[in-house]
């Protein structure tokens, strides 16, 4: 009987949207006869070990990645731990040489994991940023991040190559080094007609403390709702919890499946604009109100582009208020672009000859 052939999957632990976009890829490297190891760390760690019990997953050095308590500092705060992270991009691409040493692993998808490649096996980094916007220095970030993704044999970015697309300019070049695949948006979930339970659903997500300062400050707007609220804290821990306040109903994390079926009932969700809730909401045809985390040029950007096209309004996270949601209403909501992507095809680069 043939081995399968094991692919390392390894998404960056930055809130869980890198984690959770590769649950469908995951899923069909199962289907097309591969074996998927998961490497990652935190968070984006255990919601896979959750998602895939079955499954090998190998712990990888955290970026320790943490956001600045104002938005105006975030870039200064990531100058600050650029060292650090640095330090663990280097312990990364030793534990990467290790884990295709002692297990054999013959191919690599990498999202947005830097240090996760090999010369040796076929190796894919995915991202929606081919172009990293930091502001004044956008040129610096981009020059710096390219570099990166060209140590990779291919890139693949879950958007649509033309228009109408959902990343703009962060996700297209006009040329590249080494080959681009489009994938088209990509989700773990399937759209549903259901009846709709819930007025509003909140999604919390993304590194502190930023996602508590959310949490706060969201709780405090629902806590008094005369209209059913679902609110997901997006924290993963062992245990599921459930608490029932008035109208507003707080989960602590909910698993792909509850979370399909509670996105599907929900007639508006509130959420960061990170960009792999917006291909979730796209897919699922969702209205949606859009809070981007302060400082962070790309989720800004996004919610920016997105309000342009009348899909989505957006406000900072000072200015949220229950009078802003009614703005939903004027805007059309997001749609679905993505077509089903031949895996097959996908995956040939590590069929071999």
């Amino acid at each position: 009987m043939a081995t399968k052939k094991r692919i390392l999957v390894a998404p960056l632990n930055w809130g869980l949207g890198h984690a959770t976009r590769c649950i469908p890829i995951i899923n069909a490297l199962i289907e097309d006869g591969f074996e998927p190891i998961i490497a990652s760390d935190g968070i984006a760690l255990e919601l896979l070990k959750k998602e895939f019990p079955e499954l090998k997953t190998m712990e990888l050095p955290s970026y320790g990645i943490t956001y600045a308590k104002k938005g105006k500092w975030f870039k200064m705060k990531l100058i600050k731990d650029s060292p650090k992270l640095a330090k663990a991009i280097k312990k990364e691409k030793k534990e990467t040489k290790k884990l295709i040493e002692t297990l054999n692993i013959e191919g690599i998808i990498s999202d947005n994991r830097l240090g996760v490649h090999s010369k040796k096996i076929p190796c894919v980094f995915m991202t929606h940023q081919l172009n990293v916007l930091s502001g004044k220095t956008t040129w610096l970030s981009t020059k710096l991040h390219q570099k990166f993704i060209k140590k990779f044999n291919e890139c693949w970015v879950p958007d649509c190559k033309g228009e109408p697309n959902l990343t703009g300019k962060l996700g297209h070049v006009k040329s590249f080094d080494i080959p681009i695949k489009y994938l088209g948006p990509i989700s773990r979930f399937t759209k549903r007609e259901t009846e709709k339970k819930y007025q509003i659903m909140v999604l919390i997500s993304g590194p502190e403390p930023q996602r508590t300062l959310l949490e706060e400050k969201l709780l405090s707007i629902f806590s008094n709702s005369t209209q059913p609220i679902l609110f997901v804290k997006g924290l993963i821990q062992r245990k599921q919890t459930v608490e029932t306040l008035n109208q507003l109903t707080v989960y602590n994390f909910m698993t792909s499946e509850q979370l399909e079926k509670a996105i599907n009932e929900s007639e508006i969700i509130v959420s960061r604009s990170g960009y792999t809730t917006i291909m979730d909401l796209a897919i699922l045809e969702k209205k949606a109100f859009f809070i981007p985390t302060p400082g962070q040029t790309e989720q800004e950007y996004l919610a920016k582009i997105l309000e342009k096209q009348n899909l989505v309004p957006y406000c900072t996270q000072d200015d949220i208020n229950l009078s802003k949601l009614e703005f939903v209403e004027n805007y059309t909501g997001l749609v679905n672009l993505g077509s089903a992507i031949d895996y097959k095809e996908l995956f040939h680069l590590f069929k071999g000859k």
